[in-house]
């Protein structure tokens, strides 16, 4: 706004009436004197100039206008003729002029709306008396802005960007004009840039008010190649070479093809620290764990062209090959440690920190490279700490404040926001015994749920123990074990959050008989826990083809 030229009034007792002040009708100031009723003042006559500086009459201060540093003052002169002057805004009395003839006006204390500034100079033996008025609005409070959550762009879909405001405002998106309805309701559709991965484009909403206040909010626009309409997950897990050699790969395509799956779990990092893909990130091309056995972006392409689900495992914190690197290279905080100060390996031969921040933005970049690629559903295996006693192992990145537990539950909220953009779903393998001893290996489930869309408890009858969940041998009994250790994680994961239960089942020999009675007594077990969503692994990925009968349709 600018700055009025200092407006100025003098009004004569004789002339017995008000006159308001105008500061764009002149640019000297009106002096008037003590001359007779209807008469020009005599210019030597003795008289006070009246001004409001920094605004005109009838100007509306914004916050802007706060924020520039607007200085408006009530300015009186000569200062000892107004020593005695009353100054009142909207009737109320305000500090008397200082000994230059100024009274600041505190804008920032002001209640928004109309300001009726008012000065009253009282008579002398040797001046009339004066009095002026002015008057501005306070207009600072910018317009409502609520933006609603953009959906995913997918292939050459525009993304739509919809929110509301107040109906007079103007919005702007990405800098173009939207029009705003009667109830103050906008949309509109932008075309994202495809650069041939999936990107998110953060855009500018700003919606201004007819005083000029503004409100700005930041749209995430986010673009995927393609996306899967499936929405009960029934898959297998395939291993990155196993997807690599054409016999497995097309074994399992037969099964989608003849609708006894709909879902591909296929590993992006393996138990090996392996990065099945030809990633382009430093670490992992740095440490050797580039496999490169297959092609992601035409992998997700061809799954999603033939309705499949893509769900991307990704090995989180056992690393058999990041850690021997870390250790060797002195990263040695990256690597659980024994208290002894050496590397612990046990079964995995290397298991880095789940605590430490590098630990953590090697698997989110990993997961982000993915659901730029269109993969349907980031799915972390190995989300835990190496069991055994606490006081076995030092993990780098974790303070005396904060469990494992809690620590591994505060990566999955990070993993959550970094992947949202893309509407990537997220899952999480847990054990087995997470159910009923969590703390062993760091697996809280009802903490872990409320940052999941689902657990995946790998509940694998040949695992389980004498028993568990009152089953005397849970290898000889596939479907008792399993219906009642998924009721347990059914109520688990609904018991802080609004996941549910996606479950690993066995198709594998292990210790006992396997065959096409074992999956269907897992399949039916799962049935009647509630759970109709199922992975099924075996390393080799070879699967019984006859234990899966043809899917209904969602």
């Amino acid at each position: 706004m600018r700055a009025a030229l200092i407006g100025v009034l003098l009004v004569g007792a004789a002339a017995a009436m008000a006159w308001w002040w105008n500061a764009g009708a002149t640019d000297a100031p009106l002096d008037v004197g003590t001359g007779g009723e209807g008469e020009a003042p005599d210019s030597d006559e003795a008289g006070v100039e009246l001004a409001l500086r920094g605004l005109d009459d009838g100007d509306v201060v914004t916050a802007e206008d706060l924020e520039e540093g607007l200085d408006v003052t009530v300015v009186g002169e000569p200062a000892e003729r107004v020593q005695h002057a009353a100054v009142r805004r909207n009737g109320a009395r305000q500090h008397p002029f200082d000994e230059d003839g100024e009274v600041p006006l505190d804008l920032d204390r002001m209640p928004e709306g109309e300001q009726v500034i008012e000065v009253e100079v009282p008579e002398t033996e040797d001046a009339p008396a004066a009095e002026a008025s002015w008057s501005f609005t306070l207009d600072t409070r910018p317009p409502p802005l609520r933006l609603e959550d953009p959906d995913l762009a997918v292939g050459d879909e525009p993304v739509g960007i919809a929110g509301s405001t107040d109906p007079d405002a103007e919005v702007e998106v990405g800098g173009e004009p939207v029009e705003v309805d009667e109830d103050g309701e906008f949309a509109t559709e932008l075309e994202v840039p495809q650069d041939g991965a999936a990107t998110v484009h953060e855009l500018t909403v700003t919606a201004t008010s007819e005083a000029g206040n503004t409100a700005t909010a930041e749209a995430e626009a986010a673009w995927v190649p393609s996306r899967s309409d499936v929405e009960r997950i029934r898959g297998v897990h395939v291993s990155p070479h196993g997807w690599a050699s054409d016999e497995l790969r097309e074994g399992v395509l037969t099964l989608a093809e003849e609708g006894r799956i709909n879902t591909v779990v296929l590993s992006l990092k393996d138990e090996g620290g392996h990065v099945g893909y030809d990633t382009d990130l430093e670490l992992a091309n740095e440490i050797g764990a580039n496999l490169a056995v297959y092609d992601l972006d035409d992998t997700v392409a061809e799954l999603h062209e033939r309705g499949i689900r893509v769900v991307g495992r990704i090995v989180a914190f056992a690393d058999p090959t990041w850690a021997p690197h870390a250790w060797e290279n002195g990263d040695r905080d990256v690597v659980v440690q024994r208290p002894e100060g050496v590397m612990h390996t046990g079964s995995y031969d290397g298991f880095t920190s789940f605590a430490h921040e590098d630990v953590r933005q090697y698997q989110i970049d990993l997961a982000v490279e993915a659901a730029r690629a269109g993969v349907d559903d980031i799915l972390w295996d190995y989300i835990r700490r190496p069991d055994g006693p606490l006081d076995e192992y030092h993990f780098g990145g974790l303070d005396e404040d904060t469990t494992p537990s809690e620590s591994i539950v505060d990566f999955l909220e990070e993993a959550d926001e970094a992947i949202a953009p893309y509407g990537t779903s997220h899952g999480a393998s847990v054990y087995g015994i997470a159910a009923t001893r969590p703390h062993e290996i760091a697996q809280d489930i009802p903490a872990m749920s409320e940052h999941l869309d689902y657990v995946a408890p790998m509940v694998y009858y040949s695992h389980w123990g004498p028993g568990e969940f009152d089953v005397s041998d849970p290898n000889a009994e596939p479907g008792l074990i399993t219906e009642r250790s998924l009721e347990e994680f059914v109520r688990l994961a609904e018991e802080q959050g609004d996941s549910h239960v996606v479950a690993w089942l066995q198709d594998f020999q292990l210790g006992g008989p396997h065959g096409e009675s074992e999956v269907r007594a897992q399949l039916e077990a799962a049935e009647r826990a509630g759970v109709d969503e199922w992975m099924m692994w075996n390393a080799s990925v070879r699967y019984t083809r006859s234990a899966y009968d043809p899917l209904e349709e969602d």
